[in-house]
């Protein structure tokens, strides 16, 4: 991809930006003839970009967003700022929530003309879930110290390597039958590529979409159900599901060392679909792509002969 002219050389701090979402968001940044300087706890996990950045467009630093000073040093001639620090471990309101405050302060302070906050569909600060408080504390702080910040809401994110998606696929290869947790909350799960592209779209043009907030998510809504079913059919097995009531979902999800925590399991029975209160994609001037574009193609590793298996 050819430089954008909104970001060629201009400095872009993404601040916990090592993780998943944030090497999407980096590799088109990259793309762009952006200079990247990604900031988090454990920067090592980000080295694997290096292969693709020009000599002195990539740097990595050391922050604790809880820590103004620290984010203050990692923000030192920052023109554009990304914020996507987020966990569901630890002090969520002192991580997710003031961190972001600290992050906006920081950008403001340094002169940054644009920033975006990723928050989370569900953000609500009367929410069971503090997962879901700390975001919504997240975006008045971020409103606060930086008004003209664009705040998106994305829903879940799927991708080739994501640890959703591919969760899922793993147990539906290896049990003939598995349990499903919240069957019939719906999901406008959203390609990992498209949120980066709503990150990179929305930081380029704070003209146009600074202070607002956006509702991104895929094209069209699936159950947790007809998710596990797709997943079986993609990889060309038949499987049992068995539908779990709530209270013995809930009653798991409380359980230590399980794969699923109290607020993952309050955010995935309330569903995850824009509310419809908020622009979205299309106004984005974006068109989302569906899971099924993708997913045969994703689950030829999990057949039992890998791509020489034989459709049904």
């Amino acid at each position: 991809m050819a430089g954008n002219k909104n970001f060629d050389g201009k400095l872009v701090v993404m601040v916990g930006g090592s993780g998943y979402f944030g090497s999407h968001i980096a590799q088109d940044l990259l793309k762009r003839g952006a200079r990247l300087r990604i900031a988090s706890r454990n920067p090592e996990k980000g080295l694997k970009l290096k292969p693709l950045a020009n000599l002195g467009q990539l740097q990595f630093a050391r922050c604790d967003a809880t820590n103004p000073g620290s984010v203050s040093a990692v923000m030192q001639g920052a023109d554009l700022v990304i914020n996507l620090v987020g966990s569901f471990d630890g002090d969520l309101m002192q991580l997710i929530g003031k961190g972001a405050g600290n992050v906006a302060q920081a950008a403001a302070a340094a002169g940054a003309s644009a920033m975006v906050h990723v928050s989370a569909i569900g953000a609500d600060a009367e929410s069971e879930a503090e997962y879901a408080q700390a975001k919504a504390l997240s975006e008045r702080l971020v409103h606060d110290a930086f008004p003209k910040a664009v705040i998106l809401r994305p829903s879940i994110l799927f991708g080739e390597e994501d640890a959703f998606i591919n969760m899922f696929a793993g147990m539906i290869r290896m049990l003939p039958a598995l349990p499903v947790f919240a069957p019939h909350a719906p999901m406008q799960m959203m390609w990992v590529d498209d949120a980066a592209d709503a990150v990179v779209t929305a930081l380029a043009n704070p003209a146009k979409h600074g202070g607002k907030t956006f509702e991104i998510a895929g094209p069209e809504p699936i159950t947790m159900l007809e998710l596990h079913q797709k997943i079986a059919d993609a990889q060309g097995r038949t499987r049992g599901f068995i539908e779990m009531p709530d209270t013995v979902s809930g009653l798991f999800a409380a359980m230590p060392l399980t794969p699923m925590g109290r607020d993952q399991w309050i955010l995935l029975k309330a569903g995850n679909v824009p509310s419809g209160d908020y622009p979205g994609m299309k106004q984005l001037g974006l068109d989302p792509k569906p899971l099924d574009l993708f997913l045969e193609r994703w689950m030829k590793r999990y057949r039992k002969y890998g791509r020489f298996t034989v459709s049904k």
